[in-house]
């Protein structure tokens, strides 16, 4: 039986390119000295006595630099190339950290962070182009899955980290390493992946009217909502989880660190397999993103029942399989929706959903829980959860009658 288990762990990694496990390594250096986030709100709290209202703002400035980033780096990607984009997006953001930790003015801050998300932030669209450059089109759901895997690695290994860095030299020592991980990551990339270019994509994007598509491709707008809806409910296990751990039941850093380790470790040894086998299955991609919606609703449900400490175990398990489910079937269909020369504006709509959904999800989470109580939230993010598999039904439909139609218009 172990064997087997172990055959279909291994399995699971066979026919990737070497450039995609290049790329997996580079994710994960930088995304283990990715620290400051965990902490962000914590750390706005203690060290800079912010209010949770001002600490909202930062959030939003956050979720708004976000914005910016995934726009600009979906542009600057269909015109110099994800490599270019990718290089520059991680070698100043680093420079960039070690600067942020000399800010201390809530105003300063708010520009400071708005600054950092806007170069930081180019690189996701580059990068899951990258990925369309540099697997096969039977590949993609399992490279994308190898690189989540790599990003998950990294904040397993982060906040437990972070947790010790900040009870040994504060909070200052998590933007040194930050920057430096960033820097470092970014070396390494232009050291172990030579630059790959798609003429047929550079001809394609000159010729395509890019607005028309983007405005009359309803299916993809549908979808959009659909990947907002999911980030703006599981962003709260950045935001208000933390407080929660704290408020509620009396968490340090450290063990709010190794709580939040666990989500990275189960993707860690769960998600390749779980997505290889769905694969080989061929079940589709609308009833896995309605499964991870069901488990995000279940990890919020069972805090509503108890204060006891095991709870959180029962619920951050939930939610990684939420995400396990839910992240790389949605980053797939968006790749596969993209049309030719499009890739890096099809990526960062998707990506900016992310980032609408990290302003909305921090702001009203933090206003909720300051009115209402932690438990008004909850149940606030599982209606939400609701809506979206309201919405994946109706996307469904409508794909079912785009193939209809698509199957007449050629007979």
């Amino acid at each position: 039986m172990y064997r087997a288990v172990i055959t279909n762990y291994t399995s699971s990694f066979k026919g990737l390119s070497k450039d995609v496990w290049y790329l997996a390594l580079v994710t994960l250096v930088n995304r283990a000295g990715t620290m400051v986030l965990p902490f962000l709100t914590k750390y706005l709290k203690e060290d800079l006595t912010f209010t949770y209202s001002q600490i909202g703002w930062v959030m939003v400035a956050f979720g708004f630099g976000s914005l910016i980033g995934s726009y600009l780096g979906g542009k600057l990607t269909d015109f110099f190339g994800f490599y270019k984009v990718m290089v520059g997006s991680l070698l100043v953001s680093g420079f960039m950290f070690f600067g942020l930790q000399q800010i201390t003015t809530f105003w300063g801050f708010c520009l400071g962070i708005l600054l950092l998300m806007s170069v930081a932030d180019m690189f996701r669209p580059a990068m899951f182009v990258s990925l369309k450059a540099y697997s096969k089109p039977e590949n993609q759901t399992r490279s994308l899955t190898l690189i989540r895997l790599a990003i998950n690695l990294g904040f397993s290994l982060g906040p437990a980290l972070g947790g010790i860095i900040i009870v040994s030299f504060g909070y200052a020592g998590l933007f040194w390493i930050d920057g430096g991980t960033c820097i470092l990551s970014i070396l390494l990339f232009v050291l172990l992946v030579k630059e790959k270019t798609n003429t047929e994509t550079r001809i394609e994007k000159h010729t395509v009217n890019q607005p028309s598509l983007l405005k009359t491709d309803k299916p993809y707008l549908i979808f959009l909502s659909i990947s907002f809806l999911m980030g703006l409910v599981f962003f709260q296990l950045f935001t208000t989880m933390p407080l929660y751990h704290h408020d509620v039941h009396g968490f340090s850093e450290w063990q709010t660190g190794l709580l939040l380790s666990l989500n990275g470790l189960l993707i860690f040894l769960l998600e390749m397999p779980l997505v290889h086998q769905l694969e080989i299955r061929k079940v589709s991609q609308i009833k896995v993103v309605v499964w991870s919606f069901y488990f995000i609703v279940l990890s919020y449900a069972v805090l509503l029942f108890t204060d006891l400490d095991f709870i959180l175990i029962i619920s951050i398990s939930a939610i990684s399989f939420g995400e396990m489910l839910g992240f790389p079937y949605t980053n797939s269909f968006a790749m596969k929706r993209a049309k030719p020369g499009m890739e890096g504006s099809y990526m960062a709509l998707y990506t900016m959903s992310f980032s609408v959904a990290h302003i909305l999800s921090a702001k009203i989470g933090l206003g909720v829980i300051e009115k209402y109580g932690y438990a008004t939230n909850w149940v606030l993010m599982i209606l939400l959860c609701i809506l979206a598999i309201g919405l994946t039904a109706l996307l469904s439909k409508k794909l079912a009658l785009e193939k209809s139609i698509q199957a007449m218009s050629n007979r």
